[in-house]
């Protein structure tokens, strides 16, 4: 069952403002009952403003009558027909300034031990641009110095999840060469 906006607070206002049972509003509010009959004696949620859940267009004040005059009656959430926020789809991300000094580090980590990555996933891993996966390749970096190869996931540049899934979508024949159990035998036996 959907909750009101900022539950307690809405309790407060009840309390205060209606002749609801503390059943109904703690049904309503998602509280436990003795929660509410504490915030009617004062222990609870002292110096707490209520919410108004008719301005907020979360109640009307025929529901909250007809719930009045019916103690077994319930609170029922109006819904709403405004929108949705729309989550925010996959583009560029924020990198903090402290953070953005440490993808030089992250690129060269990428390009030492997975070369299958190509130069777009990286960008996409780190938030770079080509151009300094380049210069890092080509110790053409202004930093290259000092540039340490160290792992993106522990700088923070990217989840371990999305490392696994870049890899993951690597195509085999990008995949670079691993030897195979039966030619390390091999080589094994004909050593003795």
């Amino acid at each position: 069952m959907p909750l009101p906006l900022m539950p307690k607070a809405t309790a407060v206002w009840l309390v205060e403002n209606t002749a609801l049972s503390f059943d109904q509003i703690a049904a309503f509010c998602g509280l436990h009952k003795l929660e509410v009959q504490a915030i009617a004696d004062g222990e609870v949620a002292v110096g707490m403003v209520g919410l108004d859940p008719v301005a907020n267009g979360q109640l009307t004040k025929e529901e909250i009558e007809r719930c009045e005059q019916d103690p077994a009656a319930r609170l029922r959430l109006l819904l709403q027909d405004l929108p949705q926020p729309v989550p925010r789809s996959k583009g560029p991300r924020y990198t903090p300034v402290t953070k953005r000094g440490d993808k030089p580090d992250a690129i060269a980590w990428l390009l030492k031990t997975h070369p299958e990555l190509s130069d777009a996933q990286v960008c996409r891993l780190i938030g770079t641009t080509k151009p300094t996966i380049q210069a890092v390749r080509d110790k053409t970096h202004w930093n290259a110095q000092n540039i340490k190869p160290r792992h993106p996931v522990q700088l923070g540049l990217c989840t371990q999840r999305e490392l696994d899934e870049a890899l993951s979508s690597v195509p085999r024949s990008r995949m670079p060469a691993r030897p195979s159990e039966d030619s390390s035998e091999e080589v094994g036996e004909n050593a003795e």
